[in-house]
């Protein structure tokens, strides 16, 4: 039975709400500053209701990082070591999102802009993993711990499926592409007024049709300037796009995981590149943090795509380009560049780690200005003695 009482001029309830688990002593919830006596006593019935219906839960000031521990903890003692890992990789996910953040404090709101958000950089499979992990701490912490009475998780939606890195490379790519022409005086431009990394990057991934993300997660380990090769074996996202938080990765298909040669041209330029990176981390050594990365800011964090985007737009706005063009774009310049040059779909399906050679052939569809124009001017020679013929005779 509750215990309704005044202190001074307002009214205060007290509700037994069990016992503790650690000490066994009977616990209570107190309230105070009720205007009326019957504000106070509605307040405690309800109170009371939850804790007899078994839905009521004790404020309490947990960290969402402590109570994901003891799930994992528990969660471990059956499952396998492999499962466990995923898990544990996933929750991180959660914790780095929200911090220190209280477990109570976290709602379905914010937990499902914690998705939508995942779901602009992972695909929805790893996304899905991230939101099953989340689903089944948080309902151990409302079933074991009787931290929460209901989940955030609970009627949160995974938004549509993202495109594919080859819907993308399926798109049409009129304007989404350089000719041999246009990027001569891209690079020219990124050479002469270019800033820290502008011409190393952009003529890197330009010869090689990294993906960006392959091309922001290089090491200066995956390049071997004797063999003139370029290992692709991971790709970076940057969280929130937080230069400082970012996630190295596995490509998402086995196919991407590649070895690549580059051009001797590219080879001597990334050599000059990390020279100069060299001087860069003497002069900023008390602030530089080094991951190894092949391009990276004056502070040595990964670029992100929306600076090298910016960049790019800089450089674009020197030249005479009129077109909708982003990093993404180089990689479609680089395959069109191929085809030109006559290299074999199937060598082309590998330098770029198309997962399947049906998207090395849709891209085909797409030829450069300049491939069409060679063709048409073959025709003409070919036809030209019939066509000056029919020409010439009467009807």
């Amino acid at each position: 039975m509750a215990n309704i009482y005044k202190r001074g001029s307002k009214w205060s309830y007290r509700v037994y709400v069990g016992k503790d688990p650690v000490t066994g002593k009977d616990k209570q919830k107190t309230k105070s500053g009720f205007i009326k006596k019957k504000d106070a006593q509605l307040a405690a019935a309800i109170v009371e209701r939850q804790f007899h219906g078994g839905q009521y839960v004790a404020p309490s000031k947990i960290n969402l990082k402590t109570v994901s521990e003891a799930w994992l903890d528990a969660y471990s003692v059956d499952a396998k070591e492999s499962t466990v890992k995923m898990r544990r990789q996933a929750i991180k996910k959660l914790i780095d999102n929200f911090d220190d953040k209280i477990l109570q404090q976290v709602t379905k709101e914010n937990y499902q802009k914690f998705i939508n958000d995942l779901s602009k950089i992972y695909s929805r499979n790893h996304v899905k993993i991230i939101h099953t992990s989340s689903r089944m701490l948080f309902q151990y912490a409302q079933e074991e711990m009787k931290l929460i009475n209901h989940s955030p998780c609970d009627g949160v939606k995974l938004p549509k499926e993202r495109q594919t890195v080859e819907d993308i490379e399926n798109e049409d790519m009129s304007y989404n592409y350089m000719e041999k022409a246009e990027l001569e005086e891209f690079l020219t431009v990124a050479k002469n007024n270019g800033m820290l990394n502008d011409f190393a990057l952009f003529t890197t991934i330009a010869y090689t049709g990294l993906r960006v993300g392959e091309l922001r997660a290089l090491q200066w380990k995956d390049i071997n300037f004797k063999e003139k090769s370029i290992k692709v074996r991971k790709t970076l996202h940057n969280i929130k796009n937080n230069r400082k938080k970012f996630d190295i990765t596995t490509p998402k298909t086995q196919k991407s995981i590649r070895t690549i040669s580059i051009d001797p041209f590219v080879v001597e330029l990334l050599k000059q590149h990390k020279n100069e990176q060299v001087q860069i981390k003497k002069e900023n050594h008390i602030l530089y943090n080094d991951f190894n990365f092949i391009f990276a800011s004056n502070e040595g964090y990964p670029l992100t795509v929306t600076l090298i985007n910016d960049r790019m737009k800089r450089l674009l706005g020197q030249t005479s380009i009129e077109k909708e063009l982003s990093s993404h774009s180089f990689r479609h310049t680089h395959t069109s560049l191929l085809i030109e040059a006559g290299v074999h779909i199937k060598e082309i399906q590998e330098r770029l780690g198309h997962a399947s050679l049906s998207t090395t052939m849709d891209i085909y569809a797409s030829m450069t200005k300049t491939m069409k124009q060679d063709a048409s001017n073959k025709f003409s020679q070919l036809m030209g003695s019939v066509s000056e013929k029919l020409n010439s005779t009467e009807t």
